[in-house]
């Protein structure tokens, strides 16, 4: 199982956001892994199964997304920086959608 998973909700269509394309990188922008959601939103395999502790970036394609379902946004990129303090757990960052807000959080 991958140690980095995340979930994109629609929060203005109350579902989940398909389609939109993820990239997982270090700090520095080299690329590790990249995905896109599926059905539900998810994306369960995304990166390798341990990273070492240290801070990565997920950057999400929100403009693509919205332009694909005929919406306009005012935050064609949305990019999470977050930390790997323990290489041995599981990281869920979730992002909540819309067209002129978001919002993210650790899940499990």
């Amino acid at each position: 199982m991958s140690q980095i998973t995340t979930h994109v909700l629609d929060a203005a269509l109350g579902g989940p956001a398909r389609g939109v394309g993820v990239v997982l990188t270090t700090a520095d922008g080299a690329e590790i892994a990249s995905g896109v959601t599926d059905g539900a939103g998810r994306i369960s395999d995304l990166g390798p199964e341990r990273l070492d502790a240290g801070t990565y970036r997920l950057t999400f394609a929100t403009g693509d997304f919205f332009a694909a379902t005929g919406r306009t946004t005012f935050y064609p990129v949305v990019s999470i920086d977050f930390a790997v303090a323990d290489a041995d757990q599981h990281y869920h960052v979730p992002l909540l959608l819309s067209p002129f807000a978001y919002s993210t959080y650790r899940g499990n």
